[in-house]
């Protein structure tokens, strides 16, 4: 069976690397800002660990050329957890980073000076990923993996908005206060705290003065 036919889980990590690393490749031949940056990310080993496929993708960067392997006996820098949706979000949706790990989409370990950089790379190459697809393996694959991608982005944004429906359904039949009524409950706690503290420096002053007025006598 032709691989451009294969759903993206069913793709060969080795065949899914080289792809990979066509594509970053050809964005280092013809983008000077990035080859600068990849030079000094040289000698970092980053990991992509996609969670529900059990695959690893190792990314280095040697002679401001990017390398990815399915295995590697090196020291990882950084480790990038995430489901193959949440790649896909990261990758084919451009989605940022930074929201996605504040959603624990993304699980982010090791260097932090090695994450910021591959933060970097990611927003100065704006990867197209679909064009380069199409670019480097032919329309037909990277139409293929495109409709994939994005049939699976838009899966994840309905399951995305019935949770948070569903949620919010739950809510109203607990009657669980909206975030209106707790930005208003909220102010009034505020307020109540500030007429106390304005009571307890009354009641501290009326004391000094009655200790005063106990010496005079």
């Amino acid at each position: 069976m032709s691989l451009m036919f294969m759903p993206l889980r069913m793709i060969p990590v080795t065949v899914q690397c080289v792809v990979i690393a066509s594509v970053f490749d050809v964005f280092l031949a013809r983008d000077a800002a990035l080859k600068v940056l990849a030079q000094s990310m040289q000698g970092k080993v980053y990991c992509i660990h996609v969670i529900d496929t059990h695959a690893k993708f190792y990314i280095g960067f040697s002679d401001v050329r990017v390398w990815v392997h399915s295995e590697c006996d090196r020291v990882v820098d950084v480790e990038i957890s995430s489901t193959l949706a949440g790649i896909v979000r990261l990758t084919f949706a451009k989605e940022d980073p930074d929201a996605l790990v504040f959603e624990q989409v993304l699980r982010l370990s090791g260097d932090s000076e090695a994450m910021l950089l591959f933060k970097r790379l990611l927003t100065v190459a704006d990867i197209d990923w679909e064009r380069e697809l199409r670019s480097s393996f032919g329309d037909l694959f990277g139409a293929r993996i495109a409709k994939t991608a994005k049939a699976m982005i838009a899966f994840e944004q309905r399951a995305r908005m019935h949770t948070l429906n569903s949620v919010n359904g739950y809510m109203r039949k607990i009657d669980i206060p909206q975030k209106e009524r707790l930005q208003l409950w909220q102010a009034g706690v505020e307020l109540v705290s500030r007429d106390l503290l304005r009571l307890q420096k009354r009641i501290r002053h009326l004391e000094v003065s009655d200790t005063f007025l106990e010496r005079g006598q």
